[in-house]
């Protein structure tokens, strides 16, 4: 087996399948017990309200912090707003940091080639093409997550003592992501309605926004525009960068991984670089990198 191809671990683990599993299972049990709720009852705003925001902050935890901060390493900050990123990375429940960055960075290295972990282009035929969907929308969960994760793709952040720490702590993160939601319905209006907030702004909010990511795996990878040369079958797609904060413009970002802006072009809007802007005027991130007008030229179909 080819170096670049070769894991660190020979399957995933027990315990991340277990993890995976109830991150995976759990959620839509939760949206069949919303709609059972639901049955002929108007749903509170508080349910929406904790729904939006939770979705938002995991939202920005993920594709700010886990994906364009660690992963791709396209800003600097500091540490604090480092953790902060990390922590709320985490409550999106796809994983310790480690693990999602370590997986992702194989699948730049790899994309759409042997060893990349959920590509949907390594299966023949019709009946292939079904199963390289599936594979790259949810079940590489259960067959390739999580085995990348040692010094060859992650030793900058194995390094990194807040890093370690935060991902040890992961399960404390997963119980504050479904505690915080029914803590606060709870205190608004007592059990009944910290069981419904839990629902709405716990499970059926992982659920959601699961789906969005496992979507730039499959989805962005087989529908959509192509305007940048890029080594594999990456592809832009409008509605899922709408339900992902900017990260649809999966073609943007291949051809130009490095880059802290994925919506390169008029009107594709990118909520994530918008907070990482922010970010920079407030003095709070630097070192930002984004493509020049000559680099885009260049790569242009």
């Amino acid at each position: 087996m080819e170096a670049g191809i070769a894991t660190v671990r020979p399957r995933t683990t027990n315990a991340s399948r277990v993890v995976t599993v109830i991150a995976v299972v759990v959620p839509p049990l939760g949206l069949v017990s919303a709609a059972g709720l639901l049955w002929g009852v108007a749903v509170r705003p508080l349910d929406l309200v904790l729904l939006v925001g939770f979705y938002g902050l995991g939202a920005v935890g993920v594709t700010v912090g886990f994906h364009r901060h660690f992963a791709h390493r396209s800003f600097e900050t500091t540490p604090s707003v480092r953790a902060v990123l990390a922590v709320l990375g985490c409550m999106a429940m796809q994983g310790p940091l480690t693990q999602w960055v370590t997986d992702h960075r194989k699948h730049h290295a790899l994309s759409d080639r042997e060893g990349d972990p959920h590509s949907p282009h390594l299966h023949d035929g019709v009946l292939g093409g079904l199963r390289g969907f599936a594979h790259a929308h949810i079940s590489w969960l259960f067959s390739s997550k999580g085995m990348e994760r040692g010094r060859d793709w992650g030793r900058d952040l194995y390094e990194d003592r807040l890093i370690r720490a935060i991902d040890r702590l992961y399960l404390v993160w997963v119980v504050l992501t479904i505690g915080l939601p029914f803590t606060v319905g709870l205190a608004w209006g007592g059990p009944a309605v910290g069981f419904e907030a839990m629902i709405w702004g716990g499970l059926l909010r992982i659920f959601l926004f699961q789906h969005a990511t496992f979507s730039v795996n499959s989805i962005c990878h087989l529908f959509g525009t192509r305007p940048y040369r890029s080594r594999d079958e990456s592809r832009n797609n409008a509605v899922v960068a709408l339900f992902t904060l900017g990260e649809g413009w999966h073609n943007n970002h291949h051809a130009f991984p490095s880059s802290a802006r994925h919506g390169l072009g008029r009107g594709q809007l990118d909520l994530a670089w918008l907070v990482i802007r922010g970010l920079e005027l407030l003095g709070l991130a630097w070192n930002v990198r984004r493509p020049d007008p000559r680099g885009l030229a260049a790569r242009q179909r």
